[in-house]
């Protein structure tokens, strides 16, 4: 008798480690929905230029990303299929390259819930100066990323990213960026790289531009690279993910090393999806949400 009840036992523990796979597994199985797929050739412009083969691993980490991962409508927001798809699909361009043909993939393993709000929304921040002055404030933000497995994202500006006159910003990019940094141990702009020379490579380009880059902002310089990434390395690196998808072509001409160590990262050339921009006599580098609206840091 006691054989028998510990083989149920087993049996059920293992029916219970098997189900949420088999459930994953059953899930990818089946093609994205018809009205899904509209939703993601409508607001993610890099979709139309990749070839069919990653068209068609995009589908499936965006069925995995739904799949497996919570949304949250917050402050009154109510979810919709197209806030769904759209920030499952930006925030699987950039495990796009390193999933490659593994069915299931490994997609955020860390991240279990993302928090929604209709627009900037307001988080307390407390300050301690020199003397040890505390000083309580509200910020607006665009998105945050948290060490707790959430991310928290702001969908009017999500939903601007993804138009194809949108400016360089993306709110999802720049926070799922974040995600990937931690993946290493700690968020400090070094992804888990896999190799020592790839770290030694690694550090070198990025320390050079992170320097470059504070010295533009202390003297108003700005290029493709938005000052925000001045703020921290970890910033930096969720910056210059942003230009590496958003703005490739203007990446790859000013900084040719730095979109070299992100390409060899992600492993994919997001050139080849967007067109070559027209040179312009005057480009508009300008902040086009506000200067008191930013991202949040790391938390």
């Amino acid at each position: 008798m006691e054989g028998i009840i510990a083989g149920l036992l087993a049996a059920g523990l293992l029916a219970a480690f098997l189900a949420p796979k088999l459930r994953l597994r059953r899930a990818l199985a089946r093609p994205l929905a018809p009205e899904l797929l509209l939703i993601l050739e409508r607001n993610v412009v890099q979709y139309a230029g990749m070839e069919p083969a990653q068209q068609g691993r995009l589908r499936r980490l965006v069925q995995q990303f739904l799949h497996e991962k919570n949304f949250v409508g917050c402050a009154g927001l109510e979810l919709t299929d197209e806030m769904r798809v759209t920030i499952a699909a930006q925030a699987c361009l950039l495990v796009l390259g390193r999933a490659g043909d593994a069915v299931p993939a490994v997609v955020y393993s860390s991240l279990h819930a993302v928090l929604v709000y209709p627009g900037a929304f307001l988080v307390p921040r407390r300050e301690v100066d020199g003397a040890g002055v505390v000083t309580e404030r509200r910020q607006d933000l665009l998105g945050e990323s948290w060490g707790d497995g959430r991310v928290i994202l702001s969908w009017d500006h999500v939903r601007r990213a993804g138009m194809i006159d949108a400016p360089s910003h993306n709110v999802v990019v720049h926070e799922f960026a974040h995600q990937l940094d931690s993946e290493s141990g700690s968020t400090n702009g070094a992804p888990y790289l896999g190799s020592t020379e790839r770290y030694r490579s690694w550090s070198e380009v990025l320390s050079r531009h992170y320097a470059e880059l504070r010295r533009d902002a202390m003297w108003g310089q700005q290029g493709v690279l938005d000052h925000y990434g001045a703020s921290s390395p970890a910033e930096f690196f969720a910056v210059a993910t942003e230009a590496f998808f958003e703005q490739p072509w203007d990446l790859a001409a000013r900084h040719p090393d730095l979109f070299g160590e992100f390409q060899k990262y992600y492993r994919v050339d997001p050139r080849r999806w967007l067109p070559e921009p027209q040179p312009e006599p005057h480009p508009d580098f300008s902040e086009p949400w506000g200067g008191n609206v930013v991202y949040g840091q790391w938390r």
